[in-house]
């Protein structure tokens, strides 16, 4: 059975962060000056595509329910290989001795009218095995997203990161501090502002996610393309106006295997901030506090500028995760039912809205609009599904023209 999208899966030997072919001397396509990536290597180290030898693909990229924050994207890629070439210890291979760890990898789909890459990282380990009684060996290589780069690098002193930036011109400072590539980041200017540096040691990953908080629910995460993203406060409120992809078992997308949950962990009706060099700032929903008992969230250390930004931020976890109520965490589509949209399945990426229906057996109406906010493929020659995680709105807002969201006396009112 064909798929309903080309999958391709690309191995890339250079060791910049930077995705894309190396500078070739003589190449009318990879030879422009001022258009092609150098490479690290006086020699070209070559850009292989796996396509052919992939048996199967697991990707699982998204924001984690429980710590409320978005970690980093892996994917595992099993490759068959005849001829040892994927071997790491043969001394024979034509790829001896550049498979090493921290190369770039990526996945994407194409069909006639919409190409998107599914994941785009970085080896972290190759898993080689050779079953007895089989004649073919092959390779399951292990990748993580940009996060890990970040995870890894350390910074202490960022660079030109004086008091009153805002959140998206710090996080690109110290992208700069650490060399991620400029044409790899969508930055949001961002709507709080920063103090100066405190030039402590800490990981980069720290530093970035921490500017992230400091605006005030904002979103800084890896796309499928290896691209940075930074949304400000206003662009996360915003979204939720977005016209939701409809899901459901009638006339709209089918799905399967629904995830429900109706509990307390999401729960957050104190919390304690403070920023750097400030005063713990607390608030608390006092009628969530009698029903659930006290659910506390703590951060410390904040570069936000100010004491009152850092008490705007607890007011907004509290107003906007005081309540519970039933959930669908995730869902799964099969994208060989031909109801299914391959182009919209795609091309979906965090924070599109999704009208989600459910007509139970007892004919009893279930009905959520919801936000991407993880996707977690799962790809074989014969199979493609992507499990979708959904969310909530991760902040809340008050968006003019919105019949949900633009209520006066209804809906949130954020800073």
């Amino acid at each position: 059975m064909s798929l309903p999208a080309n999958i391709a899966v690309s191995f890339d030997f250079s060791s910049s962060a930077q995705f894309g072919y190396p500078f070739t001397i003589g190449d009318d396509k990879y030879g422009i000056i001022g258009v092609s990536q150098l490479a690290s290597s006086a020699i070209p180290l070559p850009i292989v595509d796996l396509t052919p030898n992939v048996r199967n693909i697991t990707i699982t990229r998204g924001r984690n329910v429980l710590s409320d924050q978005y970690v980093a994207g892996d994917a595992v890629v099993r490759v068959l290989d005849p001829d040892g070439a994927w071997n790491p210890q043969n001394t024979s291979s034509p790829y001896y001795p550049y498979l090493v760890p921290l190369r770039k990898l990526r996945v994407s789909a194409t069909t006639a009218t919409k190409d998107a890459f599914l994941f785009s990282g970085y080896t972290t380990e190759y898993r080689y095995t050779f079953p007895t009684g089989q004649e073919v060996g092959f390779v399951d290589i292990y990748c993580s997203d940009a996060f890990k780069l970040f995870n890894l690098a350390q910074v202490e002193t960022v660079a030109d990161s004086g008091a009153g930036q805002s959140t998206g011109t710090r996080i690109g400072k110290i992208l700069d501090q650490i060399g991620f590539p400029s044409n790899m980041r969508t930055l949001a200017t961002g709507n709080s502002l920063c103090q100066a540096d405190p030039g402590t040691l800490r990981t980069a990953l720290g530093a970035l996610k921490n500017c992230e908080f400091s605006e005030g629910i904002g979103a800084f995460y890896i796309d499928g393309s290896g691209t940075a993203v930074f949304k400000s406060r206003n662009q996360v409120v915003s979204s939720i106006s977005g016209t939701p992809i409809e899901f459901n078992q009638t006339t709209g997308i089918p799905y399967k295997n629904l995830v429900y949950a109706f509990n307390d962990q999401l729960i957050i009706n104190q919390a304690n901030i403070t920023r750097v060099g400030g005063t713990a700032q607390f608030a608390q929903n006092a009628t969530s506090v009698e029903r659930y008992f006290p659910h506390q969230y703590s951060v410390q250390d904040l570069v936000v500028d100010t004491d009152a930004s850092a008490l705007n931020i607890a007011r907004t976890y509290v107003a906007t995760r005081a309540e519970t109520t039933i959930r669908i965490d995730a869902m799964t589509v099969d994208l060989l039912d031909s109801a299914v949209p391959t182009d919209t399945m795609i091309a979906l990426d965090y924070f599109q809205n999704l009208k989600i229906t459910n007509v139970a057996s007892d004919g009893s109406t279930i009905v959520k609009t919801l936000q991407v906010q993880g996707l977690t493929w799962q790809i074989s020659p014969n199979s493609m599904d992507v499990t979708v995680t959904t969310l909530e709105p991760i902040t809340d807002g008050f968006v003019i023209g919105s019949t949900e969201r633009g209520i006066i006396g209804v809906s949130a009112m954020t800073y």
